[in-house]
């Protein structure tokens, strides 16, 4: 609220929708100041006045709806103007003045001038009010008799505090239960973008026959996972899916991947590993590629131990026996510390000690398949055996099972070592250049052997020959195809007729011929 003093009744420039702001500096909102043809003040001081008794200046608060007093006098000798402002209760003004500006005025008053009050709101709604005002010099005004002062209006009533706390209260369940919907439906829009975002192609691992693997973070602990996703629309994804989950899931062993969990989530399933870092064995046995670790017959002899090691847990150290029915270098995964894991087990089947296992359809990976199993459909234990033999000549040789040497002509790898066998030449011959390179000739042989020598035995007896517990009878040495053959039991030879030339090939290696 401000008293002016202007030369016109108007005041050019000036809008109704103007009021006293921050940008003119004002020192704060409670305060008395003097402006000159200027929003900004000459001077001021925040409200109050100086008692006479002990000289201290007390606060006055412009919104507490207290009556007061304002004395604004000017001295034309003196140049001097003072600003005294006091509650309504004392009757004579303060000999201190809240303001004082020594400067000549004179240019501003003029013969012909006007005076009023204006006064504006700020962000909330305010009341101003004129109890009276009196002026001394040569225009007499009637003075304010402030013993018969109107009272101030009633404050407007405001609403009762139980009407606002159910105001508020239906307020807070409105916001409430506009909020829970749009948070509901912005979790599962985070939730599916975050799953899309997982299954990117650059984060593929892999591809399966049910399935692609991907790779991943655990939330909470930020361990890498590896995640294999299916759909269960398949029949045959969602038996391997429950087979991994009747078998892998209650398995503990080192050299076996382990299942972490498992979920379903819209029209996919899901199945959390461990992550193996240096991915399957096959990248390090085919690939030709000079980025590509070479792997030392230390490691290479190591994997194949850990793999058996697998394989006997399987077959005879669980409850039950399982049949793996898949075993290739694919699916061996090789972890950071390069130890291998066999993993994969969704073609497994299980079946209690001492019981022929129930299987009748033919499953697997082609050429890692037993012959007596195309003509049965029966896997047993020494299937897995047939497998993981040719496993050990792929890894001690670095070559695949077939290789196109030119064109419409292949080489099968059992027959090349089986030729290099019936020629007498030396077998250490079929292992890689850099491996005849080591000092490690007895151990080559020992696996070669193993594969060649010996009908299929169980992989307790494995692991003694390559624990160095046994050692490989020296009569077998130097028996021939067809003395081994004449060896072999009835029905062994019973299986083998009718067979065309390299499945009977492939049939005489699996019986260690």
């Amino acid at each position: 609220m401000a008293f002016v003093i202007s030369p016109t009744r108007g005041l050019p420039g000036a809008s109704s929708d103007q009021y006293l702001d921050q940008e003119f500096g004002d020192i704060d909102d409670n305060h008395v100041g003097i402006n000159i043809n200027d929003m900004r003040s000459v001077v001021s001081a925040s409200a109050g006045y100086y008692d006479d008794e002990d000289g201290q200046c007390k606060n006055l608060s412009l919104i507490s709806r207290n009556v007061m007093r304002l004395s604004i006098v000017y001295s034309q000798p003196d140049q001097q103007l003072n600003v005294t402002l006091f509650p309504s209760e004392i009757s004579v003004p303060p000999r201190k003045p809240l303001l004082s500006l020594k400067q000549d005025l004179s240019p501003y008053l003029l013969e012909e001038i006007y005076l009023g009050f204006t006064a504006s709101t700020g962000s909330v709604g305010a009341s101003h009010y004129m109890m009276g005002w009196f002026i001394d010099g040569d225009i007499s005004y009637p003075r304010l008799e402030f013993g018969k002062q109107p009272n101030l209006p009633p404050y407007p009533k405001k609403a009762s505090h139980k009407i606002r706390t159910v105001l508020a209260i239906c307020l807070t369940v409105s916001i409430i239960a506009a909020f829970i919907p749009l948070w509901i439906g912005f979790v599962f829009y985070l939730r599916h973008k975050k799953v899309k975002e997982g299954f990117k192609e650059k984060q593929l691992l892999g591809r399966g026959g049910f399935g692609q693997v991907y790779k991943g973070t655990l939330p909470g602990s930020d361990a890498e996972i590896a995640v294999k996703r299916t759909s269960h629309d398949s029949r045959q994804g969602m038996r391997e899916f429950r087979a991994e989950i009747s078998t892998i899931g209650r398995l503990r062993h080192p050299n076996l991947v382990r299942l972490l969990g498992y979920c379903r989530h819209k029209e996919h399933l899901y199945l959390v590993y461990d992550f193996m870092p240096n991915g399957s064995l096959d990248k390090y046995l085919y690939s030709n590629s000079e980025n590509q670790e070479r792997l030392a017959w230390e490691t290479r002899f190591k994997i194949i131990k850990d793999i058996a090691s697998a394989l006997l847990y399987l077959h005879q150290e669980w409850v039950q026996v399982i049949l793996h029915r898949d075993i290739k270098p694919a699916n061996i995964l090789i972890d950071h510390e390069m130890n291998a894991r066999l993993g994969d087990l969704g073609l497994a089947k299980m079946y209690d000690q001492g019981f022929d296992p129930q299987t009748s359809k033919v499953a697997g990976t082609f050429g890692y398949i037993a012959p007596e199993l195309l003509r049965t459909g029966r896997a047993t234990t020494s299937t897995d055996v047939y497998a993981f033999g040719l496993v050990m000549l792929e890894v001690v040789c670095g070559r695949r099972l077939i290789e196109r040497r030119a064109v419409e002509n292949e080489e099968v790898l059992v027959d090349w070592i089986l030729e290099l066998w019936e020629k007498g030449e030396d077998i250490l011959d079929a292992a890689g250049e850099s491996i005849r390179q080591e000092h490690n000739r007895g151990q080559v042989e020992l696996v070669c052997y193993v594969h060649i020598k010996l009908i299929r035995p169980g992989m307790s007896t494995v692991m003694q020959f390559l624990n160095g517990v046994s050692q490989l009878p020296d009569n077998l040495l130097d028996v021939t195809r067809d003395e081994k053959l004449r060896g072999l039991p009835e029905t062994s030879m019973e299986m083998l007729l009718g067979l065309n030339s390299s499945t009977f090939t492939h049939s005489l290696v699996s019986h260690g011929c």
